[in-house]
C-alpha cells in the first residue's frame, strides 16, 4: 500500500473519531436536566395554637393525643383560637370537653366548638347522631367496684327470676346490650384525678349510658324486670366487633371509597352499641341444684278456656239461685238446697 492511501485512511478514522466525539457530547448535554434547588417551604413563625390532630366529628370527646400544638402565622391567628400560654387553653384543661361544631385534621380549634363538663347543653353535644342518653342505677357490686369511668364502653347484663306453673323459679342472666359508651357517673362527665394526675376510683350511683332510641326501651323495660349490672369491655373488643360485623355483611363498603370513608365506615361500626347476639347463663349452668329451665307454660287461649268452662260447672253443680239486693250489697241463696 502506497503513502497517499495510507494518509487517507488516518485522516478518514480522524474525522469519525472526532465527529463521533463532539455527537457524544452534544446528545449528553441536550439529555442531562439542570439541577436546581426545589423552593423550600417558610415554616410559620407566629404564635403556637391548638390544631386537631385527626378529623373530630361532632359528640368526640377531646383526649390528649386529638390536639396538639403547633406553629401559626400571626396575621391568620384569632381571638377565638386557644393559644399557647393563654389562661383556659392547656391541653390538661381542655381534655374531656366535646366537640360541638365539626373539626378537621390539622384546622384550628375554637372556644365556640367545645363544650366543657357542667355547660349548658353538655350532654346533648356528647350524644352522636341519632343517639340518646339513658340513666341506669348502679351498686358498687353492679356497677363494677367504680372501674367504669366516661368514655369507657359496657355491656348491660340483666339478672331475674322467672316464675314457673310449679317448682322454684328459674334463676337466668342474660346479656341484653353490648357495646354502650359510657357518658357520665352520676353527674360527673370526667374522671376525678388526684395531685399526681392519677384517676380517682369513687363509688356511684347512677351512669348515664348512649343508646339507639330501641334500646333505650329496651333499657328502661329491663329495669323493671329485674336487676342491670355493667359488663366493662376491653379496648381490644374493638377489633372483634369489626371482624363479626364484616363477616356478618353489616358493614357496606362502597365500591371507590377512599381511605378516609373506608376509616370513618369502620369507626361508625365500631361506636355501634349492638343489641342482638344475646347470651345467657341459667342457675343450672352453675349449680346442679338449680333449674335450667321453665316448663312449658299452658297458652292463655287454653287457659281461659279452661276457666270458662270451669265457671259454667260450677254453675251447674249449684243449681238455680236467688239473688237478694241489701243496701247495695248482692247476695247469691241457693234454692235447689231448701
Amino acid at each position: 500500500m502506497d503513502r497517499k492511501k495510507v494518509a487517507l485512511l488516518v485522516a478518514a478514522l480522524l474525522i469519525a473519531t472526532i465527529t463521533a466525539f463532539m455527537a457524544r457530547s452534544m446528545f449528553t448535554g441536550a439529555s442531562s436536566p439542570q439541577a436546581t434547588a426545589a423552593p423550600v417551604a417558610p415554616v410559620p413563625t407566629g404564635p403556637k395554637v391548638l390544631v386537631a390532630t385527626r378529623a373530630l366529628p361532632v359528640g368526640t370527646l377531646i383526649t390528649a393525643d386529638s390536639v396538639r400544638y403547633q406553629p401559626w402565622p400571626k396575621e391568620l391567628v384569632q381571638s377565638a383560637y386557644f393559644s399557647e400560654g393563654n389562661a383556659g387553653a392547656s391541653i390538661e384543661s381542655l381534655v374531656g370537653t366535646v366537640v360541638r361544631n365539626a373539626v378537621t385534621a390539622g384546622q384550628p380549634l375554637t372556644q365556640g366548638s367545645l363544650v366543657k363538663p357542667g355547660d349548658r347543653g353538655f350532654l346533648a353535644a356528647a350524644l352522636g347522631p341519632g343517639m340518646r342518653a339513658v340513666t341506669v342505677p348502679v351498686s358498687a357490686l353492679t356497677g363494677v367496684a367504680g372501674f367504669v369511668f366516661p368514655g369507657d364502653r359496657v355491656d348491660l347484663v340483666l339478672t331475674q327470676n322467672v316464675n314457673a306453673s310449679s317448682g322454684p323459679p328459674l334463676k337466668v342472666s342474660e346479656t341484653i346490650v353490648r357495646n354502650l359508651r359510657v357518658l357520665a357517673t352520676d353527674q360527673r362527665a370526667t374522671p376525678t384525678l388526684d395531685d399526681k394526675g392519677n384517676t380517682v376510683v369513687t363509688e356511684y350511683k347512677l351512669v348515664t349510658i348512649e343508646a339507639t332510641p330501641r334500646i333505650a326501651e329496651k333499657i328502661t323495660v329491663a329495669q323493671s324486670i329485674g336487676t342491670i349490672s355493667l359488663s366493662l369491655r376491653a379496648l381490644t373488643d374493638t377489633a372483634a366487633e369489626l371482624e363479626q360485623a364484616m363477616v356478618s355483611g353489616d358493614v357496606n363498603i362502597p365500591e371507590g371509597a377512599t381511605a378516609e370513608q373506608e376509616e370513618a365506615i369502620m369507626r361508625q361500626v365500631a361506636q355501634r352499641p349492638s343489641a342482638s347476639r344475646s347470651s345467657y347463663a341459667t342457675g343450672g349452668d352453675v349449680s346442679r341444684f338449680q333449674r335450667s329451665s321453665v316448663p312449658p307454660q299452658m297458652p292463655l287461649a287454653v287457659a281461659a278456656e279452661q276457666a270458662r268452662t270451669q265457671k259454667q260447672v260450677e254453675k251447674i253443680i249449684k243449681g238455680p239461685v236467688v239473688r237478694v239486693s241489701r243496701g247495695g250489697t248482692v247476695t247469691e241463696i241457693d234454692i235447689s238446697r231448701r
